[in-house]
């Protein structure tokens, strides 16, 4: 399904102001877990693209209709921990996301045979999740992609009380390291931050615009749209990118 993504960059000083202004409007995602006392996470993201950099240049160009291939993470490693491999697709302001679920143990089994039927866990999705992971593969091979760059940050999220497809998220202490390799996902090392004095929040709704509530509240603080992406803005962050090639 398609749902529309608006993303703001907040000075941090805003963040206590901001969540209590949205409290009264939302309660905490079912799949976070307590952390420091708020409902949290950490979203760990390894994200693929040609040698020749065309998703992070299609970004940069601002063109509409694109995708990003990833591999998410969540938590911390654990035993059976299971991944993403993840199509984003962006259709000018409509975002729309296919997923399919793999062991983190069996990922490289997996990029190396492509061997859906044996790794690909089935969930709730049966068949659509191995096609999905099949579609991941196929674009993988084709455009030989490679893993460029890990994307971490600590996720707060929230529903709307009056409309479960809404969601607000705060994502914190976002983090990146250029050209890790897949089994890196849940690694901290050598991470250079990409907002150090700012949050990113995102506002998410399946409605044709965007709650009331929530748009009233962006105005009041004042916040200005903008067309973030934490891909290009986590390679960016360590310098000029011609210089990794070289």
């Amino acid at each position: 399904m398609l749902r529309h993504e608006k993303k703001y960059l907040v000075p941090n000083h805003l963040l206590d102001a901001l969540r209590e202004g949205f409290q009264v409007f939302v309660r905490p995602d079912v799949f976070s877990r307590q952390q420091e006392g708020l409902p949290q996470y950490t979203v760990r993201s390894v994200y693929f693209d040609s040698r020749r950099m065309d998703c992070y240049q299609q970004k940069i160009e601002g063109l509409l209709n694109r995708r990003k291939f990833r591999i998410r993470g969540y938590h911390q490693r654990e035993q059976n921990t299971m991944v993403a491999l993840e199509i984003k697709r962006k259709y000018q302001n409509l975002v729309k996301k296919q997923r399919s679920f793999v062991r983190f143990d069996h990922l490289e089994a997996l990029l190396v045979s492509g061997d859906i039927e044996k790794y690909v866990a089935d969930g709730s999705f049966g068949q659509i999740a191995k096609e999905h992971a099949s579609r991941f593969l196929f674009h993988l091979k084709k455009n030989q992609f490679i893993p460029t760059c890990l994307i971490t940050y600590e996720r707060e999220a929230y529903h709307g009380l009056m409309d479960e497809g809404v969601r607000i998220t705060f994502d914190k202490n976002v983090r990146s390291v250029l050209f890790p390799s897949t089994d890196m996902l849940f690694e901290e090392k050598d991470m250079k931050p990409v907002f150090p004095r700012h949050f990113i929040l995102e506002v998410k709704y399946f409605t044709p615009s965007m709650p009331v509530w929530a748009r009233s509240l962006v105005q009041e603080f004042k916040l200005r749209n903008d067309a973030l992406s934490k891909y290009t803005r986590g390679i960016d962050a360590h310098g000029p990118l011609r210089k990794h090639f070289y």
